[in-house]
C-alpha cells in the first residue's frame, strides 16, 4: 500500500497493530481523525494513555478495576457462595450482560495449552484455591461454575480445576452445552449464554 505521507503511513502501521484491524481499516480511521477537530485526537490519545497507566486488576478476582478490589467483589447484593471461573475479562462482560448471574467471578487469564507453553502455573488457579480456602464462614463458597470455552484447552482446564477442588467438598458445575462446541464464550449471544448459566450442570473429573 502506497501512502502520500510518511506520517499517514506511521499512523496506519500503529493502528493496524490492533487485533481485527487491517491496513485498509487503519487508513480509514487515520483519515477520519484527520477530518475531525484536533481536540478529538487529543481526547482519544489521553483516554488511551490514562487507560494504560491507571487501570488496575482486582486483587481478588483479577478482573479490570478502577480500584484495588473491583465493584463486583465489593457488591453488597452479590451471592458470595458462587464463583464463576472464566478464561478472560471479555467473558465477565459477556456474562454480566445476560443479567442472569449474580455471583462472583474469577479470571484465570487463559487456559491450559501445552502447545502454547501455558501450564497451570501460568494461570490464576492457585489464587482461586487460596481464595476459596480463605473465604469466611459467613461467605463460604459453595459452588464453582466453570464457564470456559468448549475447546480442548477449555475442557483440559476444567478437568484440572475440578480435580483440585474435589477434596474440598465444593460443588463444581459447568455451563450447559448450549454453547457451541469449539465456540468462544465472549462471542456467544446473550440469550444462549444466559440460559447456559441458569441450566448449568454438575461437572465431574472422574
Amino acid at each position: 500500500m502506497n501512502f502520500p505521507s510518511k506520517l499517514i503511513e506511521n499512523a496506519v502501521n500503529e493502528i493496524s497493530r490492533l487485533p481485527g484491524i487491517g491496513k485498509k481499516t487503519a487508513l480509514r480511521l487515520a483519515l477520519h481523525l484527520l477530518k475531525q477537530r484536533e481536540t478529538v485526537s487529543e481526547t482519544l490519545a489521553h483516554s488511551i494513555l490514562t487507560l494504560r497507566k491507571e487501570v488496575k486488576y482486582c486483587k481478588v478476582c483479577h478482573n479490570i478495576s478502577d480500584s484495588e478490589i473491583c465493584s463486583i467483589c465489593t457488591g453488597m447484593k452479590r451471592d458470595r457462595s458462587l464463583i464463576c471461573v472464566v478464561e478472560d475479562i471479555p467473558d465477565v462482560l459477556a456474562i454480566e450482560n445476560t443479567s442472569q448471574y449474580n455471583g462472583l467471578y474469577h479470571v484465570l487469564g487463559g487456559v491450559i495449552s501445552p502447545i502454547q507453553g501455558i501450564g497451570p502455573d501460568e494461570l490464576k488457579i492457585e489464587s482461586l484455591i487460596s481464595r476459596i480456602i480463605a473465604s469466611p464462614s459467613d461467605e463460604k463458597v459453595e459452588e464453582v461454575i466453570l464457564a470456559l470455552s468448549t475447546t480442548m484447552e477449555g475442557d483440559t482446564t476444567s478437568f484440572y480445576i475440578t480435580r483440585k477442588l474435589k477434596t474440598m467438598g465444593i460443588k463444581v458445575s459447568t455451563i450447559a452445552r448450549g454453547i457451541p462446541v469449539g465456540g468462544e464464550l465472549e462471542y456467544t449471544d446473550e440469550v444462549t449464554l444466559g440460559r447456559s448459566i441458569l441450566t448449568r450442570i454438575n461437572y465431574s473429573a472422574d
